[in-house]
């Protein structure tokens, strides 16, 4: 601080508390700017929250439909393999009694054959 001539004592004093408040002022932490076209940190994060959301609830959508449709598939399979031995089934039947058939059409000539040569 240089002597100004014709300086009083209350001018010095004054003097050096505005220096000292200066100083002061040059450690005081500055407001931070906020840019006026950042999107709101809050609304961003909602934003994404929801698109997580939505993207799982299309995920567990999916997958349950996944099941439903393994499902209905395993249902045909079952539903096929008992057609399909109920028809073995009923073929065998069938082919039983054709043969029985025969074999009582057999022995019914083979009655009526003894029968014409008895006579």
């Amino acid at each position: 601080m240089t002597d100004i001539p014709g300086a009083k004592f209350a001018d010095r004093l004054k003097a050096a508390s505005e220096a000292r408040k200066a100083l002061l002022a040059k450690f005081q932490p500055k407001p931070s700017v906020v840019a006026q076209e950042a999107p709101d940190r809050a609304a961003r994060r909602e934003a994404e929250l929801a698109q997580v959301r939505s993207d799982r609830r299309d995920a567990k959508t999916a997958k349950l439909e996944a099941q439903a449709e393994a499902a209905a598939l395993a249902e045909a399979a079952r539903e096929s393999a008992e057609a399909a031995a109920l028809d073995a089934k009923r073929g065998e039947r069938k082919e039983r009694k054709a043969l029985s058939k025969a074999e009582q059409k057999m022995k019914r000539d083979a009655r009526y054959a003894a029968r014409k040569a008895r006579r």
